[in-house]
C-alpha cells in the first residue's frame, strides 16, 4: 500500500534551478562587527580530506577524539588596491592607493579618485575595501585576478574607514581576518552536472515496472484546473551550477600549504603552496573553484580553537 502522505520532492526554495550569472560569488548581506577588521576574504578550492580532534562541542561525544572530513581553501595573500564608501545602499566615491605597479593587473592607468577627507564629508553608512586575489600565485593555471569587495568591521564609519586607509596598497592575509575555531559562511558556485532527468534533479521515486510508457519520471504535472503546468510541477532541467551560501562552517585551522598537501598532491589541483584554510565539512564547487568566506551572520560564538590530533596526508590518487 503506498502512503498516505509524503513531503514534496524538490524544494521551492531553490527556484529558479537556473545557472549562475557569474562564476564569481556576490554577497549582499554583511554582518554587524563594532571590531576593527575585514568581514570576509576569497581562497580557491584545494580538494578535500579528513582529521580527528576532540570534540569541544556540548554533546555526547564531547571530550572524545572524533574524525571528520574537511575542506582545505588555498588563500593566496589579497591586495588592497582601494576603498569604497556606501549611503542608503549607493556608492559614494573610491579611494585609490597610488601604487601603479598594485593596479597594473587591474588595467587601471589614469587615477581619479576622491580623498579620505570627502569621503567621510558625506556621511558614508558603510565602509567597504576593494581586494582582488592572485590566483597566479597558485597552481590552477590562472592569471585574471578577481576583483572583490569586503565588508569592513568598526563602531562608526570614521573608524571603519580609518582602518581600510591602514589597509590600502598592502597584501592582506587569512591570518589576518579570521581566527583558528571561528564559524564563517561560505558562497560559491556548485558543481555543475548540466541538463538531469527529475528523479535526478528532484528525487523523485521511479515508476513501478509495468507503469506505462517512462520509469524515470513524474507520475503527473499537476490536476485538470487549472489547465497549464504549475512551476512547482517537478521537471526536468538544469541541475548544478548554482549560486550557493552554507552557513556556519567552522575554521578548524590556518596554516601553510606543505602541511596539508596529500602526497601527489590534491586531485585536479595539485600542491597547495600558499596559505590555506581548513573547513569543517564539505563547501560547493569543484576544485580550482573561487570560494567566498563571510564572517557568520547567524553564529556569534567566541573562537575557540579545536585540539587536532591527526590530518590525514595520505595520497588521494
Amino acid at each position: 500500500m503506498s502512503k498516505r502522505h509524503s513531503h514534496r520532492r524538490g524544494s521551492l526554495a531553490f527556484k529558479p534551478r537556473k545557472r549562475a550569472i557569474s562564476q564569481m560569488p556576490s554577497i549582499n548581506a554583511w554582518p554587524k562587527s563594532s571590531e576593527k577588521r575585514l568581514l570576509g576574504v576569497a581562497g580557491y578550492k584545494a580538494g578535500m580530506t579528513h582529521i580527528t580532534y576532540i570534540e569541544d562541542r556540548e554533546c555526547p561525544n564531547k571530550g572524545v577524539e572524533v574524525s571528520s572530513p574537511v575542506t582545505i581553501l588555498e588563500v593566496p595573500p589579497m591586495c588592497a588596491y582601494g576603498v569604497r564608501a556606501y549611503k542608503g545602499g549607493n556608492p559614494l566615491s573610491d579611494v585609490l592607493c597610488t601604487d601603479a605597479k598594485l593596479l597594473a593587473p587591474l588595467g587601471i592607468k589614469k587615477i581619479s579618485s576622491s580623498d579620505a577627507t570627502s569621503l567621510l564629508s558625506s556621511s558614508p553608512d558603510s565602509i567597504f575595501i576593494l581586494v582582488y586575489a592572485q590566483p597566479q600565485k597558485t597552481g590552477i593555471g590562472k592569471k585574471r585576478p578577481e576583483r572583490m569587495e569586503i565588508a569592513v568591521g568598526g563602531k562608526d564609519a570614521k573608524e571603519a574607514l580609518e582602518f581600510a586607509l591602514t589597509l590600502l596598497g598592502k597584501e592582506v592575509k587569512a591570518a589576518d581576518i579570521f581566527k583558528v575555531g571561528e564559524y564563517v559562511d561560505s558562497i560559491s558556485v556548485t558543481t555543475g552536472k548540466g541538463w538531469q532527468g527529475v528523479v535526478k534533479r528532484h528525487g523523485v521515486h521511479k515508476q513501478r515496472r509495468k507503469a506505462t510508457g517512462k520509469v524515470r519520471h513524474a507520475g503527473t504535472l499537476g490536476p485538470w484546473h487549472p489547465g497549464y503546468v504549475q512551476y512547482s510541477a517537478p521537471m526536468a532541467g538544469q541541475m548544478g551550477y548554482h549560486h550557493r551560501t552554507e552557513l556556519n562552517k567552522r575554521i578548524m585551522k590556518i596554516g601553510a600549504g606543505n602541511e596539508v598537501t596529500p602526497k601527489g598532491g590534491f586531485l585536479h589541483y595539485g600542491v597547495v603552496s600558499n596559505d590555506y584554510i581548513m573547513l569543517a565539512g564539505s563547501v560547493g564547487g569543484p576544485a580550482k573553484r573561487l570560494i567566498r568566506l563571510r564572517k557568520a551572520v547567524r553564529m556569534d560564538a567566541a573562537p575557540k580553537a579545536p585540539d587536532i590530533r591527526y590530518v590525514s596526508i595520505e595520497s588521494k590518487q
